[in-house]
C-alpha cells in the first residue's frame, strides 16, 4: 500500500483482507467528492462474510481508537457502508457491487495500489 494512506485506512484494508473480502480497491476522490477523501470498496461472496467483515473492520479500527461516524447495512448485509469521515468503506455482496458499480461512478478517481493479500 502506498504511504499516503492513513494508518486507519490501512487498518480497514487489512481487516477486509483478513476476512477474505475480494477485489479491494482504494479510490482517491479528493477534489471529486465533497464528503470524503477515499472510498475503499470490496465484496464478499455471502451475506455472512459481508457482515463478519463489516463487524471486523469496526472492531479493528475501534482497537486503534477510531470510531465510525456512521454505519449502514449491517443487518441487510448486501452493502455495508462505514463512514470514517476521511474515508468510506463499502463492503458489498458481489451482486450488489456489480449493480451499483461505484468504480465507474468515481471513474475519474485515482486508484491507489494496495498489496494483494496471500492467505
Amino acid at each position: 500500500m502506498t504511504s499516503e494512506l492513513s494508518p486507519a485506512l490501512r487498518a480497514a484494508v487489512s481487516a477486509m483482507a483478513e476476512k477474505k473480502i475480494e477485489d479491494v480497491v482504494v479510490l482517491n476522490v479528493r477534489g471529486l467528492c465533497s464528503f470524503t477523501d477515499y472510498h475503499v470498496i470490496g465484496h464478499g461472496t455471502s451475506r455472512r462474510q459481508v457482515q463478519a467483515a463489516g463487524r471486523f473492520v469496526e472492531e479493528k479500527l475501534a482497537e486503534a481508537g477510531v470510531r465510525p461516524y456512521g454505519i449502514e447495512g449491517l443487518k441487510s448485509t448486501e452493502w455495508i457502508l462505514m463512514d470514517f469521515l476521511d474515508f468510506v468503506v463499502h463492503i458489498f455482496l458481489r451482486e450488489r457491487r456489480e449493480f451499483y458499480d461505484l468504480e465507474s461512478l468515481w471513474g475519474d478517481a485515482q486508484r491507489i495500489p494496495i498489496e494483494a493479500s496471500h492467505g
